[in-house]
């Protein structure tokens, strides 16, 4: 049985509204035609007595729906929270009227009765959103046992949580336990210290709260969220256990150094890797392979395959300390021996200055600029190194016992590329092949995580293979929910980096958790309750939802009909936006919403000679743009509706041919940044929304209306200056095509 809607608004008259928007014509558009009963207008809502004014009346009226007339929604959020069952919309009339239209003008009364009509229309077709909750497990996994993955389970236990560790080498340690010395992390960072390592193995083994699985893999990873019941292979072999949220600790590999002939390693004997010096170093000394000798010169090659299109296009960030580290060891074993470091830039960024300057004072270490033109042998199994574009305005040519080249860092995620056909996406492995299909955008995995999503096996990777997030401020953010990489594995960096890198993934598996637990979404709806309900009965396999979804939440069965995991879901929207059928919907975001609002919009008649038009714009990047624009009380066109939307993945197409059959002039849509530096908070949602827009073109033509009528543009949030060209833009485009010919019908 449906509930009745008791609706109140409540219309803010501070930070200027009071003086630019007639409250009483307000109020009685909200009294006669919208049938609002109670409406009152106040000073200052955000202030207590404004905020105990509204929770009498929801006490003593029965409201279960409510309208905040006032500021961004950004804005006194904490202010604004009633009882669960009151669904509140926030209509943002300070920043689309008071500050950017022209005060007590008729056109901007006309555009705030326009934004009341739609947030009455918005909360008459929606409800307040239920939490999903279910019991879920807490603990933590952690799969890889280095200084990162340790640093991150001694983090998340005391943060509260149980970790299981899984390490497939036999002991714990990484790569760190391999470095006898490291550079200096602590002052005066003069002088090479300790890895530390051993205290933290002990400190690991002796937490009562961690588990520690050795010499073993994952098999398999099912579930969400939550409820991930994890399978291993190897020294754990068919063990199966549950956890919440898991951190991809998984690290680094070197650069293949067989790649790097033009440097001599493979063809040249005394041509070795950074790494095999250091394995050198553990196992009996530096000492030429040729002849087992102890060289009395060495010279080393930075950015050996790095900052190369041909082979690694990135800095390593590490690789010119750890030669500075290894010429130091090299002079304390050897006091006589000449060092050349062969550099093309040297980075010791922030206190590690002190640290290359130290090195730069030891007279037997020699540092110079230049590109590598050659790299030759010589007698007695020598080596020459050419350089060119020198400081010293000529080539030159350096001698040498041992050659070492400094090899980059290569993330554990990078899969060397398969060229897929699209309908031949990599298999996903389930219980019952049958009963899941590979998505057409799964690309292959690493298999370290081996996880049960019809999307892949594995983290998505973004640039060089690394799972690192695209979002500017959280980067331990991957594209799987509640799963987060850290370390070498997320992006280059040393040990001091990683252990903080560590820290960070630990307290945002805890923060998934608590999140989770209590039916909550992740970043970027970081504690949105609400989820998509599928009316399957409807659906028709399109498949559409299950590929375009960004975070893998969709599986589907073997008719192709979509399985939701809710847990799995950032509340993003894209699969309401990607459905023909409309049959996705949020209690309080939904198709229906959307198009009830749009047609509440009153729309002039064409000798009025007023235009509408509707603004579909991003709540994560073009509505705050918006938002700094009205700080400023920057101008904006009068006829245009804003009308926020989660993501503009989200938009459907039939909002669309809703708005112009109902004689809307035109649509303009704004959304993130895309392409291979986008910031789509949704990570393609935005592009996805560009994509859809043949099929809006499609429309178009079906409608017998001109392609300019709707129209698609992205807005950075420090591009806020740009809306008003934008929006004055676009009018100009629809006073050019004239008014919609649907007005009237």
């Amino acid at each position: 049985m449906a509930i009745e809607t008791k609706v109140g608004a409540y219309l803010c008259a501070g930070c200027g509204i009071g003086e630019a928007v007639d409250m009483a014509g307000l109020q009685k558009v909200a009294n006669g035609e919208l049938k609002i009963p109670v409406c009152k207008v106040h000073e200052k809502l955000c202030l207590p007595e404004g905020v105990r004014m509204i929770k009498d009346d929801i006490a003593a009226e029965g409201l279960n729906r409510v309208i905040i007339a006032g500021c961004s929604f950004r804005t006194k959020s904490l202010e604004f929270q009633f009882d669960d069952h009151v669904l509140t919309d926030r209509l943002a009339l300070r920043e689309y009227v008071a500050w950017t239209l022209e005060p007590q003008h008729e056109d901007s009364q006309a555009a705030a009765e326009d934004y009341l009509r739609m947030s009455a229309a918005k909360v008459r077709n929606s409800e307040p959103p239920e939490a999903l909750i279910e019991e879920i497990n807490r603990t933590v996994l952690v799969i890889g046992g280095g200084k990162t993955g340790m640093t991150a389970a001694l983090a998340a236990v005391a943060a509260g949580s149980e970790v299981v560790i899984v390490e497939k080498e036999t002991q714990l340690g990484g790569w760190a336990a391999k470095f006898s010395k490291v550079f200096p992390h602590e002052a005066p960072y003069t002088t090479l210290q300790d890895n530390g390592i051993s205290e933290m193995i002990r400190q690991v083994e002796a937490e009562p709260k961690i588990k520690v699985r050795l010499a073993a893999t994952v098999k398999r990873i099912d579930g969400e969220p939550g409820k991930f019941e994890v399978e291993l292979e190897g020294g754990e072999a068919g063990q199966t256990f549950k956890v919440g949220s898991i951190i991809q600790a998984s690290g680094w590999k070197p650069y293949d150094a067989s790649k790097l002939g033009h440097l001599g390693y493979g063809r040249l004997s005394n041509v070795v890797t950074n790494v095999q010096f250091e394995e050198m170093q553990a196992n009996g000394g530096i000492l030429r392979l040729s002849d087992r000798r102890a060289p009395k010169s060495v010279a080393f090659i930075q950015c050996a395959g790095s900052r190369d299109q041909e082979h690694l296009p990135y800095c390593s960030a590490v690789c010119c300390r750890v030669s500075l580290k290894q010429a130091l060891q090299l002079r304390d074993k050897y006091p006589d021996a000449k060092v050349f470091i062969l550099y093309k830039d040297m980075r010791s960024p922030g206190q590690y200055e002190a640290f290359y300057k130290a090195v730069q004072n030891d007279e037997g270490i020699f540092l110079t600029k230049g590109e590598v033109v050659r790299v030759d042998g010589l007698p007695d199994d020598r080596v020459e190194i050419e350089l060119s574009d020198t400081l010293f305005g000529k080539n030159v040519s350096i001698q040498a016992d041992m050659l070492i080249l400094a090899t980059g860092m290569v993330p554990t995620t990078k899969v060397e590329e398969i060229p897929l056909d699209s309908a031949e996406a990599q298999p996903v492995t389930t219980p019952d092949a049958s009963e899941q299909k590979a998505g057409a955008s799964a690309e292959a995995g690493a298999h370290i995580l081996n996880l049960s999503y019809r999307k892949g096996s594995d983290l998505p990777t973004l640039k060089y293979g690394f799972p690192d997030s695209h979002y500017i401020c959280f980067p331990y953010e991957t594209q799987r929910t509640a799963i987060f990489a850290a370390g070498a594995v997320r992006a280059p960096m040393d040990l001091s980096a990683a252990e903080n890198d560590g820290c960070g993934a630990a307290l945002k598996a805890v923060q998934a958790l608590h999140l989770i637990g209590s039916g909550a979404a992740l970043h970027p709806r970081a504690g949105d309750i609400s989820y998509p309900d599928f009316f399957l009965q409807r659906c028709t396999q399109c498949k559409r939802c299950t590929e375009e979804c960004p975070f893998g939440t969709l599986d589907e069965d073997a008719k192709g009909t979509p399985q939701p995991h809710p847990f799995r879901c950032r509340r993003c929207g894209v699969c309401m936006g990607a459905c023909p059928e409309r049959i996705v919907s949020f209690k309080n975001y939904s198709v229906h919403m959307i198009g009830s609002m749009l047609k509440a919009i009153e729309v002039p008649e064409e000798d009025e000679e007023k235009p509408r038009v509707l603004a579909f714009m991003c709540e994560n990047d073009a509505l705050p743009s918006l938002d700094i624009a009205a700080k400023h009380h920057l101008r904006l066109n009068p006829f245009v509706r804003i009308i926020p939307v989660r993501c503009l993945g989200s938009m459907n197409v039939v909002w669309i041919a809703d708005a112009l059959s109902a004689g809307i002039d035109g649509v303009l849509l704004i959304g993130c940044k895309h392409g291979d530096d986008y910031q789509c908070h949704f990570i393609k949602g935005s592009e996805l929304a560009n994509r859809r827009m043949e099929n809006v073109q499609e429309k178009l033509k079906q409608l017998v209306l001109e392609k300019e009528r709707v129209q698609i543009t992205t807005l950075a949030l420090n591009e806020w200056e740009k809306i008003p060209q934008v929006f004055d833009n676009f009018m100009a485009d629809i006073d050019k095509v004239g008014a919609n010919p649907y007005k009237g019908f």
